[in-house]
């Protein structure tokens, strides 16, 4: 059954977990106030993704084994595995696969999945022969008049379901706006002018890299520990998260832990805890300079975070 929905998100963990298609971890990286909007098109055998965020981000996006989106950056660029996308290219990962993702700016990103039977059925229907998605991330420069297509189709349903999302509802519109949009990226990815990829070993080092944060959430982790559990030596590592990430490792790992705190004191009844407890509880010792690096990235005290928290 189709179905179209869209909400709207003034906290990253919301607008992450929100995502039907696999896990997210952002970080926002430049103070003002966080504002997003996350659109779900789901038509027969199509999937439609909208996202927008507000502020400059770092996320890493681990995808589920069953879709794999083919996603493109609107209006400005992005960095996807080190690589530049720039708006008019496209960017896909493997079948469950992962990357990480950073904006300079405020991100309006969409998507188009179909599964793998899907994607080979269309292409051999529209383009005679079948597609495979690629085993790894790879980025994609189509033929402009090609891409200008899909990005005008896109554009259009995006405006459906803001203005009126039940007709997308309705079977025979929805099968007819697939066929369009799977034409439409068919032909983007069977004639394009150039395709990129990452280099693997860097996307192995920072896939462990990242399993190695989610195993430790709110503990500090060293970089001589870290580096020694995803296998490079520190100078590597640094050259890695600053191409992928755009800072270094300690950075990066800051800001995942005072994300967490911020989400902590935003969950925490102000009458049976303090900001002390939460801080220590995710490796933060020095509250002085913890509260005013606080600041600086949210624009308010902890003790203010925490005075809201419902």
């Amino acid at each position: 059954m189709p179905e179209s929905r869209t909400a709207t998100f003034s906290d990253p963990y919301q607008y992450q977990t929100f995502h039907p298609d696999g896990s997210q971890k952002i970080a926002v990286t430049a103070r003002g106030e966080y504002r997003s909007r996350l659109t779900l098109i789901e038509l027969h055998r199509l999937w439609m993704r909208s996202g927008w965020q507000s502020l400059p981000t770092v996320h890493h996006v681990a995808l589920r084994d069953d879709q794999s989106p083919i996603a493109f950056p609107i209006e400005v660029g992005m960095m996807v595995g080190g690589i530049e996308v720039q708006p008019g290219e496209l960017f896909s990962t493997g079948l469950g696969g992962d990357y990480h993702g950073r904006s300079s700016a405020q991100l309006h990103w969409g998507s188009l999945s179909l599964s793998p039977d899907d994607l080979a059925a269309f292409s051999r229907a529209l383009a005679g022969r079948d597609l495979k998605h690629p085993a790894e991330t790879r980025v994609i420069r189509p033929e402009p008049a090609a891409m200008s297509r899909l990005l005008r189709l896109y554009a259009a349903v995006e405006g459906l379901a803001t203005t009126t999302p039940d007709i997308l509802v309705h079977p025979e519109v929805a099968k007819a706006i697939e066929q369009e949009l799977a034409r439409a990226v068919i032909a983007c990815l069977t004639s394009p002018a150039s395709t990129e990829s990452p280099q693997p070993l860097r996307a192995k080092v920072m896939q462990r890299f990242e399993q190695m944060i989610e195993s430790h959430r709110s503990e500090p982790l060293y970089l001589t520990d870290v580096c020694e559990a995803v296998g490079v030596s520190a100078r590597t590592l640094r050259l890695y998260c600053q191409e992928l990430l755009g800072m270094a490792p300690h950075r990066y790992l800051w800001l995942r832990r005072v994300h967490l705190v911020r989400r902590a004191l935003t969950l925490a009844d102000p009458a049976k805890t303090n900001v002390t407890t939460i801080a220590n509880d995710h490796g933060f010792a020095e509250l002085g300079c913890f509260a005013v690096a606080y600041r600086e990235l949210f624009g308010e005290q902890p003790s203010m975070t925490l005075r809201r928290a419902t």
